[in-house]
């Protein structure tokens, strides 16, 4: 055989076994994060709530909603306005509100941190939030 052609099929397989190796360091990643995420999920399955029971839920998960409809006109019917809100078991999430008029709709987004806002929340949007809390 000619030399060269030793040359290209060790080159060949050079390439072919940092490919391997790069793959193997990949799957050894995948791995290591598959690892973590079934930890993290045998903790959220093993978590019990005030009555005893296993919970299994994410604390960060926006699950407390409350909707409340509402005119926000007096000439308007149908309750076509809103205000919703929406958090994690920290009271942290958003209040959305649409407030709909005769020619036009605007929609307010206001954050909430521990169920309270740095923007003035209207009646409505407490009423949201103490009925999502229950």
């Amino acid at each position: 055989m000619p030399e060269w052609q030793l040359d290209t099929y060790e080159a060949v397989a050079l390439v072919a076994a940092v490919v391997a190796g790069l793959c193997l360091l990949l799957l050894l990643l995948v791995l290591a994060r598959l690892r973590v995420l079934s930890r993290r999920v045998r903790r959220l399955a093993g978590a019990r709530g005030g009555s005893g029971e296993a919970v299994g839920v994410d604390p960060q998960a926006l699950r407390h909603v409350g909707v409340v409809r509402y005119d926000a006109f007096g000439d308007m019917g149908g309750r076509l306005s809103f205000s919703a809100a929406l958090f994690d078991d920290n009271g942290n999430g958003l209040v959305l509100s649409s407030i709909n008029g005769r020619s036009e709709t605007r929609t307010y987004a206001k954050p909430l941190v521990d169920l309270r806002s740095d923007h003035t929340l209207s009646p409505e949007e407490e009423d949201a939030i103490r009925e999502a809390r229950g």
